[in-house]
């Protein structure tokens, strides 16, 4: 939606609430979205700062912002931030999952107050906010979208990631079965996976992508925020009204090189998180 919408805007969304707009993929998508007249509810954890940049970028572009903080660690209480925000946006077309968390921590070496955090934020939190917003678009009635930020791990594993793979990979199963049991009321819900993306999360905020070179990447460098945010915002036009159930990857090719870069290897550094 990095353009604006056609003026025929019949089946466009009008409100999109996207979890984790403070920063990184989630700010992109809500700017995404504001730049084709979609006014956004946005979420924050702990970066109130953030979230204000993010909403003051979204009103710059002539449409509606709200703000709430969200901690998807104190469910099923917390998920109810989606009603408010629908409730201040005057409903809710489309729902983007994007608050997340991880480690970096061996499966063996891990607490279990760590992996249920995880798994509670990732999977848990996506699940409640789905079914909120999922019954807020049947009672209108107009159909809607639910996207689910994923990640190249709902594909492929990696070490010290154990919650965070475990998560990812069932918050791609449930978009399936989300997508199968919604499709009745014209609601799809697909998956984007991204790959390595310049964002804070990845100690990257601000860089410019191309600047860092990636050999074992076939395109030579992570992504940009705005290159995830493109595809969250297509799936999300009337054009895609027939995709659901779909797991979009967005990595320059990394999943492509697991025989390729494993027979490149000459140490075992790898086993390391």
């Amino acid at each position: 939606m990095g353009t604006p919408l056609p003026e025929d805007r019949r089946g466009a969304p009008l409100r999109a609430v996207v979890t984790g707009s403070d920063s990184g993929i989630g700010k992109a998508v809500a700017v995404a979205f504001a730049s084709g007249g979609v006014d956004v509810g946005i979420t924050f954890h702990e970066d109130a700062d953030g979230a204000a940049h993010t909403a003051e970028q979204v009103r710059d572009l002539g449409v509606k912002a709200a703000v709430r903080r969200l901690d998807l660690g104190d469910l099923p209480t917390a998920a109810a931030v989606v009603d408010e925000l629908a409730e201040e946006l005057g409903g809710i077309d489309v729902l983007v999952n994007c608050a997340g968390t991880g480690t970096a921590t061996k499966a063996v070496d891990m607490d279990f107050d760590t992996w249920r955090h995880v798994l509670s934020v990732d999977l848990d939190g996506a699940f409640l906010c789905s079914q909120r917003a999922a019954k807020h678009m049947i009672a209108a009635g107009k159909g809607g979208r639910i996207i689910n930020i994923t990640s190249v791990h709902e594909h492929a594993p990696r070490v010290g990631a154990a919650p965070y793979c475990a998560a990812k990979a069932g918050l791609g199963a449930l978009t399936k079965v989300l997508a199968l049991e919604l499709a009745e009321h014209d609601i799809t819900v697909n998956s984007v996976a991204p790959g390595e993306i310049s964002t804070p999360m990845t100690g990257q905020e601000d860089v410019d992508p191309r600047t860092q070179p990636r050999p074992g990447v076939p395109l030579g460098r992570p992504g940009h925020a705005k290159e995830v945010a493109a595809v969250v915002a297509f799936l999300a036009t009337p054009s895609a009204g027939y995709v659901t159930g779909a797991s979009f990857v967005v990595d320059g090719g990394m999943l492509l090189m697991g025989p390729q870069a494993s027979g490149m290897l000459t140490d075992s550094n790898w086993r390391e998180p």
